[in-house]
């Protein structure tokens, strides 16, 4: 409200706002940065050059030693991809910085400020180049990895949906993210299954984002023909001919996603739980003789 009716005072209420962040008292800190956060998502920022005053001293915060001021400064960072789009480029580099180290956050046991950093990445993502995120794209694929399989289910979504995002620029051949598709694939099929229907929806987002990158036409079509949000899923029969897919592609590879399923024998999800075990029989249904061959038996019999 004030972005829109108060214009010509905000220059005066930033200034002491911004005096405020570096308050002794918590909620004098948390207070102003709540305030300029959301004051970020609104383009009067442009209109009264208040943009990099209120960025630099936002990211100043990032070492505050109370964790809701590291969340919302990372709130604000994101919220200037709706306010300032066409400046989010431009600061790129700083803003990615900010992002990677809410990620690596270590006094964080909630996951609150990395869950902040993914959500606002995602939206930055929409405004940047891949020569901006390019140096930085394999750390944050590994990085949010182990949330794919957390408790929270707003951690499963923000980390699938950012990690759809991020293969937007692994295109042109970038194996080293190749291999973080193909590390991610098995989870994601998976997670189609997911207790949280949030969690279905982000997974099918990211499926039919890593499609083009799979190098298989046939893969590719189905996960952009069986995946859209709007329609329901036979999962069996979508599974046996994904398996047809990756065998047919690559069947190399079989091992490697016999060993990642036979991690989720003992998922707390049950319909994760079961689906891994049907993931392999698919699997070794549709390989050839020749790379049957050299399946590792003992731990697949001892579903360990």
């Amino acid at each position: 409200a004030m972005a829109r009716h108060a214009g010509p005072r905000l220059p005066h209420i930033v200034k002491n706002l911004i005096s405020s962040l570096s308050s002794a008292l918590d909620s004098q800190r948390v207070t102003s940065t709540a305030f300029l956060a959301e004051l970020l998502s609104s383009n009067v920022v442009n209109d009264l050059i208040l943009l990099e005053t209120i960025m630099d001293n936002m990211t100043g915060r990032q070492k505050d030693s109370c964790m809701l001021v590291r969340m919302l400064v990372l709130r604000g960072l994101g919220n200037i991809a709706s306010g300032s789009p066409e400046k989010v480029s431009r600061h790129g580099a700083k803003l990615l910085a900010s992002m990677v180290n809410g990620l690596d956050d270590k006094d964080d046991p909630q996951n609150l400020v990395a869950l902040e950093a993914m959500s606002s990445l995602s939206k930055l993502l929409e405004h940047l180049e891949e020569r901006d995120i390019q140096s930085m794209l394999l750390h944050i694929a590994i990085r949010i990895r182990p949330f794919f399989d957390s408790e929270q289910p707003e951690l499963r979504q923000s980390s699938i949906v950012l990690f759809g995002n991020l293969t937007k620029f692994s295109k042109g051949g970038c194996e080293v993210f190749f291999e973080q598709i193909l590390n991610g694939l098995v989870t994601l099929l998976l997670h189609l299954q997911d207790p949280k229907p949030e969690v279905v929806k982000a997974s099918k987002f990211a499926l039919r984002m890593c499609g083009p990158n799979m190098g298989c036409e046939g893969l590719c079509d189905m996960f952009l023909n069986h995946l859209r949000e709007d329609r329901s899923l036979h999962y069996g029969e979508f599974m046996n001919n994904v398996c047809k897919h990756l065998m047919q592609s690559y069947p190399e590879m079989l091992n490697r996603l016999i060993s990642t399923n036979l991690f989720y024998f003992k998922s707390s999800w049950v319909d994760i739980r079961a689906a891994a075990p049907m993931f392999i029989g698919f699997l070794v249904l549709h390989v050839d003789e020749e790379h049957s061959q050299h399946v590792e038996l003992d731990p697949l019999l001892s579903g360990e």
